[in-house]
């Protein structure tokens, strides 16, 4: 039988690569969190010029600006208004000057998406923003010291008003080894932050680490906390290396000094960009009325079922919320702490809000009036 000749295979490169469509570079300001959306906000300032630029520190009148180009130190005259709460902060997206002025300076910064504000210890009660722009609000709490679960609520207060997610950090879990103790006290701190993530780690042997570092690389942190709490050891964890200047803790009562004297922002190597703070002595609430309520939800839902709708949970009949530390149900030192911060927060209102002075005045000389007439039924006599 004839041999029927077969048809030539085709050639074939020795080394095939077939061709992919290429995908656009990265934005160079994509680390410090720039999207499509500040894109689209910083457009009119991009028109007039002006280059974009993340603020990672502010000092003396200028500001460290991270731009495409790369870092930047222009003047802040004009982004530094009489209000407090407008002048130009680390985390905020600055509009600067093209190269080649002398001096460059920040034009304006873009609209805030969160703000970290708390109150100054001065008597004017202003605000001071101490980040901006934030997605997480990492609250570090020492384990080396007992806890002030009433300073926790006051930090998650301001957590939950800035905007962000606040994540309570237990910080040196290395020194509570019994496994038991510290479940325990995670239990503790959660009863005080509902709907908050509540993380043991140890910068020294990296427990809790991974966790932390997951849920910081998913946009921009504030490291917040007291002086000692670990501010600094945790954020050269997270970041792998030592940029952050770290101090002993005194013997005495395990805090240390303040090593951190700026809000300085960090990209970190596994995702996200890292605001570290100064230690903070005092943690003034606001205008945080709504942080308040978030804090303590669970009171908020009792208070639905209160006969009046403006139940003060006091001496009210028919009150939930006092029900409900009646049975047990609400530890009575949560309704103290709610009390007092809607009490602090209430007087910084008014400083400002002359309606919020006159009901203020109102509810004053309506517990005054309660009060009088308790006292009254007391002691027998009428009202």
């Amino acid at each position: 039988m004839s041999s029927v000749p077969s048809s030539p295979s085709p050639s074939v490169p020795s080394a095939y690569s077939p061709s992919l469509p290429s995908l656009p570079a990265p934005h160079p300001l994509a680390a410090y969190g720039w999207d499509d959306d500040w894109a689209a906000a910083f457009a009119p300032h991009a028109a007039r010029g002006l280059v974009p630029g993340r603020v990672v520190r502010v000092d003396r009148g200028q500001c460290d600006v991270m731009t495409v180009d790369g870092l930047v130190r222009p003047d802040t005259a004009f982004v530094v208004p009489h209000d407090p709460l407008r002048v130009i902060c680390t985390g905020d997206w600055a509009a600067v000057d093209p190269e080649g002025g002398d001096p460059r300076y920040v034009r304006s910064y873009l609209p805030r998406r969160s703000a970290f504000v708390r109150s100054t210890s001065s008597k004017r009660s202003e605000g001071q923003i101490l980040a901006a722009n934030v997605d997480h609000a990492i609250i570090a709490v020492s384990l080396a010291v007992e806890l002030d679960l009433g300073r926790i609520e006051r930090f998650l207060a301001l957590g939950w008003e800035s905007g962000a997610q606040p994540v309570v950090v237990l910080t040196k879990a290395d020194l509570v080894p019994d496994a038991t103790t510290l479940s325990h006290l995670v239990e503790d701190v959660g009863t005080s932050a509902p709907g908050v993530p509540v993380l043991p780690v140890s910068a020294r042997s990296a427990e809790g680490l991974d966790v932390l570092a997951a849920v910081v690389a998913g946009g921009t942190s504030v490291l917040l906390g007291q002086s000692g709490a670990g501010k600094s050891t945790l954020a050269n964890a997270l970041l792998g290396e030592d940029v952050q200047t770290v101090q002993d803790n005194r013997d005495v009562d395990g805090k240390g000094r303040h090593t951190t004297t700026t809000r300085n922002l960090l990209v970190l190597p596994g995702g996200g960009v890292l605001i570290d703070t100064p230690g903070l002595r005092g943690v003034g609430l606001f205008d945080a009325g709504s942080g308040v309520g978030q804090v303590f939800s669970e009171i908020d839902a009792l208070a639905r079922d209160c006969r009046f709708h403006d139940c003060a949970h006091e001496a009210e009949p028919g009150c939930a919320v006092a029900a409900a530390v009646a049975d047990g149900t609400l530890p009575e030192r949560r309704l103290e702490s709610f009390r007092k911060l809607m009490r602090e927060n209430q007087r910084i209102v008014a400083k400002t809000d002359a309606r919020a002075r006159a009901e203020l005045r109102r509810e004053g000389k309506r517990r005054g009036a309660e009060g009088r007439a308790a006292g009254a039924i007391k002691r027998g006599g009428r009202l």
